[in-house]
């Protein structure tokens, strides 16, 4: 990959978590903030489509930015409930694979399906269980 390609994956890679950010945190930015952030990151509007329409300069634009950006981005490195709530979603979609696989592969009550094989979706359960549960 060339360095402008991993530059663009690097930034949309940020916008989508600072994107996310917004989503679970928005409300505790001012107003304002939340919607020049939020025209920014989920419309994909320019500074100066923004600038535009809230009758400011395109630095005052990018200035709001950058604050809401950092009270995101300290908030989350603080309480971490944003993070917590993607691992337990993720772990969740697992489980529903892991138990919609164990029901095909069973085909009924038991039919099919060893003591062994039992065992091993359950320690996959509890494997995934665990990994929701940890710290971090």
């Amino acid at each position: 990959m060339t360095k402008i390609a991993d530059l663009g994956a690097q930034k949309l890679a940020k916008d989508l978590q600072l994107s996310y950010l917004l989503d679970f945190y928005g409300d505790v930015l001012t107003e304002k903030q939340r919607d020049v952030m939020e025209q920014y990151y989920n419309d994909d509007l320019s500074l100066s489509e923004i600038a535009e329409n809230f009758g400011i300069s395109r630095q005052g634009v990018r200035d709001a930015i950058k604050h809401g950006e950092g009270t995101l981005l300290d908030l989350e490195e603080k309480v971490g409930f944003a993070a917590r709530y993607r691992k337990v979603q993720d772990g969740l979609a697992k489980l529903e694979e892991v138990a919609k696989k164990a029901k095909f592969e069973n085909g009924g009550a038991y039919g099919g399906y060893t003591a062994e094989d039992f065992n091993g979706t359950l320690d996959q359960i509890l494997g995934i269980l665990r990994t929701i549960t940890e710290e971090g």
